[in-house]
């Protein structure tokens, strides 16, 4: 495939951190691209030369144990490692580039409809079904539910997002840096709350001192996963959707007893043609993640802009 659109993930950051020991010296990251298909192998016949296609972040073989149950990102064909979904920027070369071969292509390419646009389709590769899979479905998100999002970052927002598709009722950003709680009240977040001195109590005032019915975790750090412990309420879910580097501590002391659920995983993105569905009818603001654009060769400008904006596509 010749890439046409690419961008960066919070994942990437981390790999730079030595979060992602797996990364091999010389890789090419990126596993986010929207492009243009220029050659097809021969076990490939629903695709053809001139296709334009959404890059899944996660392979999927189509026929293995897991893939047969939608849990693509533990797909146990044998590209890059058996049992890993996500390979491409990871255990092969990556997006950030002007060509990419993709394996199992037939199950991992997303056919483009004329009315999306590059910069839509592309945060379809990761994000937005990360945010939805994650963090809304497995929260467990019921309609009249009150989320919390602790992080309001590309990931963070795709969860505030996507959490009215399960008709949540009240939906309140936690972050420390007040820009992006108002971009957070454009993708639909109801309250904002700055994560400093007093967070727990403006929680708490805004749900009758009760807490939260769902709090998704979308930074990867310890004491943001303590936040969403910490913000339940009683019979509630954390989903953690952040990508972690260190040990986190479980209180089990203290959350026992109150009966809290913990979820966590990595996306399948069997989620992606229901919500390309969506952005083509215009009822998800996909195209609201851009803020940056920068042309391929200035990659390392869009890493040093990406820490303290949304989504810069190259």
């Amino acid at each position: 495939m010749r890439i046409d659109t690419t961008s960066i993930c919070g994942t990437d950051l981390h790999i730079f951190k030595g979060d992602v020991p797996a990364i091999q010296p010389g890789r090419i990251l990126g596993h986010e691209g929207v492009g243009t298909i220029t050659e097809v192998g021969a076990s490939v016949g629903s695709l053809k030369v001139g296709d334009r296609v959404i890059i899944s972040c996660i392979k999927s073989c189509g026929h293995c144990a897991n893939c047969r149950t939608g849990l693509y990102s533990h797909c146990l064909g044998d590209e890059g490692q058996s049992g890993i979904g996500w390979i491409v920027g990871h255990l092969i070369d990556g997006t950030q580039a002007e060509y990419v071969r993709v394996p199992y292509a037939g199950n991992s390419l997303h056919l483009l409809p004329e009315e999306v646009s590059d910069e839509q389709a592309v945060m379809l590769s990761d994000i937005l079904p990360t945010g939805f899979e994650i963090g809304v479905q497995y929260g467990r998100v019921k309609p009249g539910d009150t989320v919390a999002v602790i992080g309001a970052g590309p990931v963070g927002l795709a969860a505030i997002a996507t959490a009215g598709l399960h008709e949540a009722a009240t939906i309140i950003a936690i972050d420390l840096d007040g820009n992006r709680l108002e971009q957070a009240k454009t993708f639909g977040a109801t309250e904002t709350v700055v994560s400093g001195s007093g967070w727990k109590e403006q929680v708490l005032a805004l749900t009758d001192g009760l807490g939260v019915d769902v709090a998704i975790e979308a930074v990867g750090l310890p004491q943001r996963f303590e936040m969403a412990t910490q913000t339940d309420r009683p019979g509630g879910n954390v989903a953690n959707v952040g990508v972690h580097g260190k040990h986190v501590e479980l209180y089990f002391e203290d959350l026992w007893i109150q009966n809290i659920n913990i979820s966590m995983g990595l996306v399948n993105t069997n989620s992606t043609p229901m919500l390309l569905r969506l952005v083509a009818q215009q009822k998800l603001p996909a195209e609201k993640f851009a803020t940056h654009r920068l042309a391929l060769e200035n990659i390392l400008d869009a890493y040093d802009t990406f820490p303290g904006r949304l989504k810069p596509t190259p």
